[in-house]
């Protein structure tokens, strides 16, 4: 299994990014994907998720209104889009998928909101 995220940067707030996790090593179109976030002296906290068929998504509280999950399973590719973003977004953002009940993770990519 490898998952590789990319698409973070700086923005400023307000600003949008798109994140991507490619997939690979497994049937993408039969697992939920998840995004995950983790801030500097915090914990891993989820983001987002989407079914393996992309009929369902839940969000973070703190996110919702704000972000989009979405995947292509034509491209074994799971999404984020991310918009009206705020300084308290910065994170290294990463993607997860369960499989066979072990998290496998990608290696993250930072989100930096700053002015």
């Amino acid at each position: 299994v490898q998952l590789v995220e990319s698409g973070g940067g700086l923005v400023q707030p307000g600003g949008s990014l798109r994140l991507s996790c490619a997939a690979s090593g497994f049937t993408f179109s039969s697992y939920a994907m998840s995004w995950y976030r983790q801030a500097p002296g915090k914990e891993r906290e989820l983001v987002a998720a989407i079914r393996s068929a992309g009929s369902s998504t839940n969000y973070a509280d703190s996110v919702k209104g704000r972000f989009t999950i979405s995947r292509d399973n034509a491209k074994n590719t799971v999404y984020l889009q991310m918009n009206s973003l705020k300084p308290e977004d910065t994170a290294v953002y990463y993607c997860k998928v369960n499989r066979w009940g072990r998290d496998y993770w990608g290696q993250g990519t930072q989100v930096t909101v700053s002015s």
